[in-house]
């Protein structure tokens, strides 16, 4: 579909019908922190959401994410009805019955021609339990075929596997409340500030009342989370199998083991102990692998041995990793050796990055599990079967996420049908990801948007349900359950997910077992297998939820499973044992440390850590609708440390060139000095949507741990370049572009009143070539152009206006010169532009006294870098004075951290001035 019509879609006018309804109480689509949301409706219609203060999880609180979700709800660029894209890439309309008789036709072909494994499920975090069950249920009792994964493949496989192996299942055995209660709470490959908010600033209170709490953060990178530690360990990428085999081997040398509790509840600590002392046989050794000094590491294990009540809260700077697996056992094995485990104040937490990627672990929606934490021995497959009476039920493991995507382009995989998500910008080696969908026979999307990468590679476009119009459950990362409750009648022709699954599945013959007519009759039979013929043996089950009503299960309040009978829910588990193996005893893992798959080279000397940035999520498909959301960091940044940039002859504002074995991508540079030396970072957010060459994920390289699964998105061997610009600058439209920028870097994100985009290329061009450059010729502003230009200098400014109105500006310099852009960007929310306004215009100044603000640093009131120092410098020395002068911090608090940052920052400056 050409871009004029993308644009043209994104320019349907908006109708939020709404439900006559005060309030929903619903749980936020983002992280694993699974907040609990009220959504109100007021007199007039209109919306607005708050943090549920009756929610466990978050307690009122809300981060910017959050804090911003009504913003994200409209028609625009939605997918509304079924849609097929033939091989000329024509696309028509078409009913649901024709596209689902398509799919059911399709599987029974491939399936008689090739069998079952030919057809694929790739899920995500982002479904309800519910949808998850369904396409479990389908694919591996039906359809035969165990090739189910999901995007939490990418972010979770690692913990469930340590976790298997250590307690065997997948439990996480700690609680939110845990952090709060614990004396010291280390935070291993979690910016937590940036990634789970509101965890963060549960944590951040709990200090503020209780400062002998302490904390450590254990991170490649200074990130915000440093604000409240206490002590910050930045080890080399991929040294954390080092780190803890030296903890353990402290503790034993400190008398620090919890012998009674090793002697009655778990196997293999002796040899995991005869390992670790290999592995890490003195402080030295473990300083060198880790690339920090022997003080800090002394530090760190004496706080630990010290400390009776430890929480080791980890997340995907430990689980993504060539040795992810490895990395989760060791943590487990130090809470394991020392008792530090489902006590209060104690254990590890692993922390989920989706809303849901617990409750489709629950479902076995994994390629490596089956439906309520059973496994594939043949006591379990019988379970099952009987339970479904599933004539096709599948006898092994499928293939992992990125085995799935290499079945594709190899040819095996002849259908893959796509569930919210967008693995062409999420997968390492992405680019090889989209050739395997452009060569497969069927790839079938469901989505709520009608753009992504994923989407237009999609012959088959299904309309799903977005966050707003959903109902079912999702389980967060302390195993809490919450109904996700719709507060929006679907749009168009969008179903739930679970209601397309079982038209497929009725279509194929199997009408019994998928004859569910809502959510509450598929979580039923869900809570209902999670009892059958369990007696104990596994820990995941829901009791009582298995006898719900309709009326009760709309009312479902947040609980924790194991659930009883009676309905209570469990805070945390293993404080007297009763592991999921079959003696009942927990397992510790002996362990060889070992380096990430891919070493540096010379050619490739520099380590590449991916990851998210505060107020985007994934990529970008529900954020990038908020603008005030796009105002913190608007464009893809390569991080990169102030001694690496001159190295490489780099410097903040300029552009790099980054390379890896697999791909390549075009950054704008961001010198930081809380990055280690000989790394760089990159947002994993951008995609073809939204920017020229951002796909990290193409440059990452797709090595998995051998027993998760999960992919090395933590440690790439890449090469930076710088790349001369002969010209860069910023075009504010007041309607999107038509067409991308032909330069050779762009990058657009929506702002409050206007688009905009940040361009720049390595030709010098005169000003009909730059134009031309920026503009397709039917994208061009039309009305009244006002323009300057230095052509000695290469500098070019121009302005767009109708009847007075601001339409579009554009400022070049080849020296990256440019003025402020959000006083720019104000100018597009007046109805027509004063005198003052158009004579400041091109230079860029306003003509009130009005101050440049600066990158914006408060999302939710829009307070800028350069007003917040102003106020720093007049005495405003917390982040409390902060708020209290221009309201920055005092939403939702998911900028605090960066206030602080600002703080410290303009204090040291003073002091060295």
């Amino acid at each position: 579909m050409s871009a004029a019509k993308r644009t043209a879609d994104a320019l349907i006018p908006v109708t939020i019908p709404i439900q006559n309804q005060e309030q929903t109480r619903t749980t936020c689509p983002y992280c694993g922190v699974g907040c609990g949301l009220r959504i109100q409706r007021s007199a007039d219609g209109r919306l607005s959401v708050q943090g549920d203060p009756e929610h466990p999880a978050n307690l009122g609180r809300l981060c910017s994410k959050g804090s911003a979700l009504i913003d994200t709800l409209g028609l625009q660029d939605r997918l509304l009805y079924p849609e097929w894209q033939d091989a000329d890439g024509r696309i028509q309309r078409i009913s649901w019955d024709t596209a689902l008789d398509t799919i059911a036709n399709r599987f029974a072909r491939i399936r008689a021609e090739h069998g079952p494994q030919a057809i694929a499920f790739y899920a995500s975090g982002q479904m309800l339990t519910e949808d998850y069950y369904v396409a479990n249920k389908l694919m591996k009792g039906f359809i035969g075929s165990a090739n189910i994964d999901t995007n939490s493949r990418l972010c979770m496989a690692s913990a469930v596997t340590g976790q298997q192996l250590a307690f065997g299942e997948d439990v996480v055995p700690a609680a939110y409340t845990d952090l709060e209660q614990a004396d010291l709470v280390v935070l291993s490959g979690s910016n937590l500030a940036w990634c789970h908010p509101v965890l963060f600033q549960r944590l951040q209170a709990a200090k503020q009342a209780r400062p002998a709490l302490q904390v450590i953060v254990i991170d490649p990178r200074r990130t915000e989370t440093c604000v409240i530690a206490d002590q910050h360990l930045p080890i080399a990428a991929g040294s954390d199998v080092w780190l803890w085999s030296g903890l353990l081997v402290h503790l034993v040398q400190y008398g620090q083991l919890d012998f009674a509790f090793l002697e009655r509840h778990v196997d293999g600590w002796a040899d995991c102990i005869a390992a670790a002392k290999i592995a890490a046989p003195n402080l030295s050794t473990v300083a060198r692998q880790c690339g920090i000094s022997e003080e800090s590491l002394q530090s760190f294990y004496r706080r630990f041995a010290a400390t009776a009540n430890v929480v080791t809260a980890y997340s995907q700077g430990v689980n993504q990793s060539s040795a992810g697996t490895d990395k989760v056992s060791a943590i487990l094995n130090v809470h394991l050796a020392t008792g530090r485990i489902g006590k209060p104040g104690c254990g590890p937490l692993s922390l989920t990055g989706q809303p849901n990627a617990m409750g489709g672990r629950e479902v076995g929606g994994m390629a490596t599990t089956l439906a309520a934490h059973l496994s594939f021995t043949p006591a379990d497959r019988d379970c099952l079967q009987r339970f479904w009476s599933a004539p096709n039920l599948v006898t092994g493991p499928g293939l992992k996420a990125v085995d799935l995507f290499d079945a594709i382009a190899d040819g095996q995989i002849k259908a893959v049908w796509i569930m919210a998500t967008n693995p062409v910008v999420s997968l390492p080696n992405a680019n090889r990801v989209r050739a395997a969908l452009q060569r497969c026979e069927l790839v079938i999307a469901s989505d709520f948007v009608r753009h992504t990468d994923t989407v237009e590679l999609a012959q088959l476009r299904l309309p799903a349900l977005a966050w707003g119009e959903k109902d079912g459950t999702v389980s967060n990362s302390e195993r809490r359950i919450s109904r996700q409750r719709a507060f929006l009648p679907a749009p168009g022709e969008a179903k739930a997910d679970w209601w397309a699954l079982c038209e497929v599945g009725k279509r194929l013959g199997y009408e019994s077992a998928f004859a569910f007519t809502n959510a509450q009759e598929i979580f039923t039979e869900h809570a209902r297998l999670s009892e059958f013929e369990n007696t104990g043996k596994r820990i995941f089950r829901l009791g009582a939820l298995a006898q719900l009503d309709a009326a009760q299960y709309d009312q479902l309040t947040p609980v924790q499973w194991p659930i009883t009978a009676s309905g209570e829910g469990r805070v945390r588990l293993f404080g007297e044992g009763a592991f999921a193996r079959e003696n009942g005893r927990a397992r510790m893992q002996a362990l060889t440390a070992r380096p990430p798959a891919q070493p540096l080279t010379a050619a490739f000397p520099l380590v590449l850590n991916t990851g998210r940035i505060r107020d985007q999520w994934h990529t970008m498909t529900r954020t990038a609708r908020a603008s005030k959301l796009n105002g913190h960091q608007s464009e893809p940044l390569l991080h990169i440390h102030p001694r690496d940039a001159e190295h490489y002859g780099l410097q903040s504002g300029q552009f790099a060139a980054l390379d890896s074995h697999w791909g390549n991508a075009l950054l704008r540079v961001q010198c930081d000095d809380g990055m280690r030396i000989g790394s760089v970072f990159a947002p994993m957010h951008w995609s073809e949507q939204f920017a020229s060459n951002a796909r990290i994920d193409a440059v990452v390289n797709p090595d998995c741990d051998p027993q998760s699964g999960q992919p090395e998105f933590k440690h790439t061997p890449v090469r930076v370049q710088a790349v001369p610009m002969a010209w860069q600058g910023f075009l504010l439209t007041r309607e999107p572009l038509a067409a991308p920028p032909r330069c050779r870097y762009w990058s657009r994100i929506p702002v409050v009143a206007c688009t905009r985009y940040e361009v720049a290329d390595s030709e010098r061009s005169d000003v009909t070539t730059l134009l031309s450059a920026i503009f397709a010729a039917e994208s061009m502003p039309a009305g009244e152009r006002i323009d300057w230009g230095d052509s000695a200098r290469g500098a070019y400014r121009a302005a767009w206006l109708q009847e007075g109105r601001l339409q579009a500006c554009l400022f070049v310099a080849p020296d990256g010169g440019l003025p402020e852009r959000h006083w720019l960007q104000s100018l597009f929310g007046q109805p027509s532009l004063s005198m003052a306004d158009r004579k400041a215009l091109l230079s860029g100044r306003s003509s009130s006294p009005v101050a440049a603000t600066g990158a914006i640093v408060c999302a939710c009131f829009a307070v800028g870098e350069l007003t917040l120092r102003q106020h720093i410098r007049a005495g405003n020395r917390s982040p409390a004075a902060l708020t209290r002068v221009c309201q920055a911090g005092g939403n939702c608090g998911s900028c605090v951290p960066a206030l602080q940052r600002l703080i410290d920052t303009e204090l040291r400056q003073q002091v060295s001035a």
